[in-house]
């Protein structure tokens, strides 16, 4: 399954995108964006392979894993939460 991982380059992209400051590389704006690009690639892989149940369970855990992330950010920080969620096109609460 190695198409469904992130590449270092494009995982550094969506980091320096991402970023609140300059050493940034886990807060929550950046852990959503990575796995945000994961279940895309997730699911395209799923389209070509729907029977593959295995990646299919681990596309629900990094879904379950994304929106507890995005919930916390909604409490903590609203005007972070609708900046990301712009970008991401994500669902505004």
């Amino acid at each position: 399954m190695i198409g469904a991982m992130l590449v270092t380059k494009k995982k550094q992209k969506i980091i320096e995108q991402f970023k609140t400051h300059k050493a940034d590389t886990g807060s929550t704006d950046v852990q959503i964006a990575l796995l945000s690009e994961q279940i895309e690639q997730l699911v395209k892989h799923l389209k070509d392979h729907p029977k593959d149940n295995h990646s299919r369970r681990g596309l629900l855990k990094m879904v379950a894993d994304r929106k507890t992330l995005i919930n916390y950010l909604a409490k903590k920080d609203k005007k972070r939460y609708n900046v990301l969620a712009e970008k991401l096109d994500l669902k505004k609460k």
